[in-house]
């Protein structure tokens, strides 16, 4: 993707207010893009400015270019309202970041994209993602072998087949049935602002078997939330059923940077800054807000700043100014990525693999070409492996030959002999804890003119960061009475 090389229709005449013409701000490099200078157009200097002279003012100044940060870019400008975008790393994406290794596309960590999150389907070109379809289920690893859990609405033969399998009772899956209906039943505002608990306390309370807790809830959504324990607040888990029973697990086929990178394309090239640090923020000036950059660039805001970042990092550029409710842990995991002989593969199925066994490092594990062929360069396939923590005190080769020695006894050491280990990413935060007590729909405004979004506002997904950036642009617009909200 190259943010650089993009058109855009709107000419600066759509902008009402000043922007800025930075000098000495860094190009921008995403992979595969040429490098071109990017700046914004500088409107005309003002008597007591020499035309030598950078305005250094714009209408917002949005800081981060993570999903929550690009939502908040696309609703401001939705209204022609001027923006400045500036993003800390080479790249637009945040934690949704994806790596091209000698062909081999590398998602940094385990994330997969659910088709049916309502504020990602009203932002996003589904077919222009081309997005590639998982198997609607799982394969559960117990007892030496592969059991299928599969959804009766779309896989119907493999559900009524594994109704007896170990992996959890007849009554379990009547169970899951119920919990489906009740979910479907009900809004998601409903359900994210419903009476909670921990989800591991919701799924005894509803009376499931603790054969299917554990070996099929705790690696499955343990794995989307990071957390075996499943101690993650029982609103978060009915909003993420919710949007399983209505939609498909996905990778898109370029990466899990293409979403990102399809909501930056959308914008004004040259309202995007890479590189660019934010280190303070002085909102006491009577010029405007003022944030200053690692580089020395001094920049202010007319109408306001959104704080488009991880909590902890906002309540240190705020220096103590703002009340975090940040909980620890926070959500860690660690990705290992491996490749093999196309056919080498063991399972040609575009399924997810889970641990049910309750022991091992492995959580789960798929082969991401059997979903997106186009991850590995021809005649290769990719095998991608997730684990839930850091494993600090482990070393990398170490890690690599557990994981090994643990998934040839799930498919045979003359099947997983031949991988050969490509990288691995150990992400310290992957989402933030949002154990109960949570509030789902926190209010962006630190004050006036200040605010902040991410998924730690609202539901720890792709959908929830979304929804944060867009709330924290519409509470912005709505003190300054620019638009009607």
């Amino acid at each position: 993707m190259s943010v650089t090389a993009l058109s855009f229709p709107l000419s600066s005449s759509a902008f009402p207010f000043s922007s800025i013409t930075f000098k000495r701000f860094k190009s921008l490099k995403p992979p595969n893009a040429t490098s071109q200078q990017v700046s914004l157009d500088s409107s005309p200097p003002n008597e007591n400015q020499s035309p030598s002279q950078p305005s250094n003012k714009t209408g917002v100044i949005v800081v981060g270019a993570g999903l929550a940060g690009l939502a908040a870019a696309t609703r401001l400008q939705a209204e022609n309202i001027p923006f400045v975008l500036l993003e800390a790393s080479d790249a637009v994406g945040g934690r949704v970041r994806t790596d091209f290794v000698d062909g081999f596309t590398l998602d940094r960590g385990f994330q997969i994209f659910i088709t049916a999150y309502p504020e990602a389907r009203k932002l996003l070109d589904y077919d222009a993602l081309d997005l590639q379809r998982f198997y609607s289920g799982a394969q559960v690893f117990y007892g030496g072998r592969f059991h299928t859990v599969a959804d009766p609405l779309r896989h119907f033969t493999d559900a009524l087949q594994s109704l007896t399998n170990p992996i959890g009772t007849v009554i379990d899956k009547l169970l899951i049935a119920l919990t489906r209906i009740r979910v479907l039943s009900q809004s998601d505002y409903e359900l994210l602002t419903a009476n909670e608990v921990k989800t591991i306390e919701l799924l005894r309370g509803i009376g499931f078997s603790e054969s299917i807790l554990d070996r099929f809830f705790r690696p499955f959504f343990g794995g989307i939330f990071f957390d075996r324990e499943l101690e993650t607040t029982s609103r978060l888990f009915d909003f993420v059923f919710r949007c399983l029973a209505l939609g498909d697990n996905t990778l898109p086929k370029n990466g899990i940077s293409a979403i990102p990178e399809q909501l930056a394309a959308k914008l004004n090239p040259s309202s995007i800054m890479l590189n660019s640090r934010v280190i303070s923020i002085d909102y006491q000036s009577e010029q405007g807000i003022a944030v200053s950059l690692e580089s020395g660039e001094s920049l202010r805001s007319d109408l306001g700043v959104i704080l488009a970042i991880e909590e902890f990092e906002a309540a240190n550029i705020l220096a103590g100014k703002m009340v975090t409710q940040a909980k620890s842990p926070v959500r860690s995991t660690v990705c290992l990525y491996f490749s093999v002989d196309g056919d080498k593969v063991p399972v040609k199925d575009p399924v997810l693999f889970l641990n049910g066994l309750g022991r091992g490092i492995v959580n789960n594990m798929f082969f991401a070409t059997n979903v997106a062929p186009s991850y590995a360069p021809p005649g290769k396939a990719l095998v991608s492996v997730s684990l839930i923590g850091m494993y600090d005190g482990v070393a990398d080769e170490d890690l690599v030959e557990r994981v090994v020695k643990e998934l040839s006894d799930w498919f045979g050491k003359a099947a997983v002999g031949p991988w050969r280990f490509l990288r691995m990413y150990r992400i310290g935060f992957a989402q933030p804890d949002q154990c109960p007590p949570t509030d789902l729909m926190k209010d962006p405004r630190v004050k006036p003119g200040l605010y902040t979004c991410g998924d730690y506002m609202t539901s720890a997904t792709f959908d929830g960061a979304l929804v944060s950036g867009r709330r924290a642009a519409e509470a912005l617009l709505k003190d300054r009475a620019t638009v009607k909200v």
